[in-house]
């Protein structure tokens, strides 16, 4: 396996912001993965595109309370109520429309832990961040690594034929990476990622959402001088992040008249993590084994760990949650939950979308890691929003130790100990799913939540030899 030195990495990254504000450690290898774990990540991607569709068709039955199963009865309008609770009527009603039927995400990126008894996958992502520092690594650490995932910018090529495929009549369409002022931090990586397919002859440009502007039910923008008419918007923002997008009713009207094809596609239910636990809920278990081949509801059910949606009903005296137990028993509310002993709370809660907080981490506590009464704070918080916000609870599962090289402060490369995320990048074309990188964050042991943070390392995967 080739060797990076700490120069030429040093001077990328300083010649190249990929995120702002954000340092990482460097390592002079790429991350491997073994072949079973490659091959087992290769299936996972189209188990996530079946799901992704299947989460669609359960969503839309739910809505227009249609039967879900075959043979039997099973209507349930609160799976909609719960995907739509909190939301903006426009994007409920957008969502809905019969002209978004069947759209999905362009990309898929879900986040996996490779643990004692192999890969947890924990959440999926139809927003990500790192298409561009994943392909900036994958050019990085070519030289010397030919099990390279991703290598021959294959990101940046995918990425683009994703998009275009979208609207194959245009021979060479303008397309603008929309990125969010909440989304500023990945603005970097975007802006690398525009001038890399520019470079290869492609009308791609990032743009901030105040520089494109409504011009009758189309949207343009100055492209050298000119204004010109969008064709496609890849949309960098959360849709809880509506509010502050200015053009974002013009984006939903020029897509409505034909004007403009956006992706990912402004459908709130496929940004909710909730969508892990309905997977795992007892009533819609016949659901998804109708709707997913069965190689992958078998994949899906061994990596998605078990998961909770903590809504607080009134339960009558002889009910009892869809919940973890406490003390052997079942519980009847969720305050009981704060009573669980350390052991007990071996839990993930965090908020499952449509909120500044639902991503980087920054709603996640880990039961374990808390005192009892930061964690009695933590689910009376979850319980309070829930009006507007539901919470999961999401077992954890720990990260397995692993050793990679790290190049420490003398600039010196010694071996190190930590635990790993990686996060697949699936590229989707009609029906055909393909990987197209893998991102690792390498973080200290002493990290119990795994994310992009200055001690950890990122990395390129590449496929360990025999």
């Amino acid at each position: 396996m080739g060797v990076t030195s700490f120069s030429t990495l040093h001077n990328a990254f300083n010649s190249q912001e990929l995120f702002a504000d954000k340092t990482w450690r460097f390592s002079p290898e790429p991350w491997s993965i073994t072949q079973e774990h490659e091959k087992q990540i290769v299936k996972l991607g189209i188990a996530c595109h079946e799901f992704v569709k299947a989460l669609e068709l359960l969503y839309m039955r739910s809505v227009l309370n249609k039967n879900l199963l075959r043979n039997r009865s099973l209507i349930t309008p609160w799976v909609a109520e719960y995907l739509d609770r909190g939301k903006a009527k426009k994007i409920i009603d957008h969502a809905r429309s019969d002209k978004s039927r069947g759209i999905q995400p362009i990309v898929i990126r879900p986040d996996l832990l490779i643990t004692e008894d192999g890969i947890a996958m924990t959440e999926i992502d139809s927003v990500p961040g790192g298409i561009g520092l994943t392909a900036f690594l994958n050019r990085l650490y070519t030289s010397g690594n030919d099990k390279l995932i991703g290598s021959n910018d294959q990101m940046i090529t995918l990425f683009y034929e994703a998009l275009s495929a979208l609207n194959p009549q245009i021979n060479l369409p303008l397309i603008v990476i929309l990125v969010s002022d909440e989304a500023a931090t990945y603005r970097p990586e975007m802006e690398w990622l525009a001038k890399s397919l520019q470079e290869k002859g492609k009308r791609v440009y990032c743009l901030k959402t105040n520089e494109v502007m409504p011009l009758g039910n189309t949207l343009c923008a100055s492209i050298d001088g000119n204004p010109e008419q969008i064709d496609i918007v890849y949309r960098f923002w959360e849709l809880f992040d509506l509010a502050n997008v200015p053009i974002a009713n013009n984006i939903i009207e020029a897509w409505e008249e034909s004007k403009l094809l956006v992706s990912p596609p402004m459908r709130h239910f496929q940004e909710e993590k909730l969508g892990m636990a309905l997977f795992h809920h007892h009533l819609l278990s016949e659901f998804w084994r109708e709707n997913l081949s069965k190689e992958s509801y078998k994949l899906l059910k061994k990596v998605i760990p078990k998961s909770w949606i903590m809504d607080p009903v009134k339960l009558p005296p002889t009910a009892v949650l869809d919940a973890p137990n406490i003390g052997g028993r079942p519980i009847s509310s969720w305050e009981q939950l704060g009573e669980a002993s350390q052991k007990e709370r071996n839990l993930i809660l965090k908020i499952s979308g449509y909120h500044e907080t639902a991503w980087g981490a920054r709603s996640v506590v880990y039961g374990s890691d808390v005192s009892q009464n930061e964690w009695k704070q933590s689910i009376n918080n979850a319980l309070t929003k829930s009006g507007n916000n539901l919470f999961i609870l999401q077992e954890y599962k720990k990260p397995k130790r692993e050793s990679h090289t790290i190049y420490d402060a003398n600039q010196n490369f010694k071996k190190a100990e930590g635990r790993v995320r990686l996060c697949p990048y699936y590229f989707v074309k009609g029906n055909q799913i393909e990987l197209a990188g893998i991102l690792a964050t390498f973080c200290p042991v002493d990290k119990k939540i795994i994310h992009g943070m200055k001690d950890a390392a990122l990395l390129p995967c590449c496929i360990e030899e025999k």
